[in-house]
């Protein structure tokens, strides 16, 4: 059974470049390249690097560009999950450069105190999810992107092994409606 459902007619496995066909090969290859992505962009991050949609883009790119045709890329087919239907993929570039201009342009460069970074973490993290941009990879590139924000003030990565999965799930619904505390209390908890 698919992690998702969608508009198009598929098997359980997303064709891809290696010709795995097995769910288990298809996962270790992605882990893979979620962790070699992280391990590099955490190496290069700088207190000058800015979080934008390209850099999100990238950070998909470097971790599937060995598994999938269309890593780096938004998705061209609509998704739901647990009957959670996900923004139209017609509305992704524009609910993209939306989320560039009014949250990622507005991030700091630096913060006072943990408790505004975890705030911004939310909601970074919260519309990423919410928007799910890609075809495959979105819960992993967004966390990827909070434990770069939180490095490049310093911290450790967050801990997202220690979230409760159905309120992290009720989470990223509240963002729907722009309530962020669900969300925040979650990565106040993991920090």
């Amino acid at each position: 059974m698919s992690k998702y459902t969608t508009n198009e007619e598929e098997s359980q496995c997303l064709p891809n470049r290696l010709g795995l066909t097995r769910p288990g090969e298809i996962a270790e290859a992605e882990f893979e390249g979620f962790l070699l992505a992280e391990i590099m962009l955490t190496e290069t991050l700088t207190t000058a690097t800015r979080f934008d949609c390209q850099y999100i883009r990238n950070i998909h790119k470097l971790a599937l560009k060995e598994l999938y045709t269309f890593a780096g890329r938004y998705r061209t087919v609509n998704m739901s999950k647990g009957g959670f239907l996900f923004p139209s993929a017609l509305f992704i570039p524009q609910s993209m450069q939306f989320f560039e201009d009014e949250i990622l342009k507005k991030l700091p460069d630096t913060y006072p105190d943990k408790a505004s970074l975890a705030k911004d973490v939310a909601i970074v993290h919260g519309e990423l999810l919410f928007i799910h941009p890609f075809r495959e990879g979105n819960g992993r590139t967004a966390r990827i992107l909070a434990n770069l924000m939180v490095r490049k003030q310093g911290y450790e990565g967050l801990r997202f092994d220690k979230i409760h999965f159905r309120d992290y799930v009720v989470a990223v619904q509240r963002v729907s409606e722009k309530n962020y505390l669900p969300m925040q209390r979650i990565i106040e908890t993991i920090f």
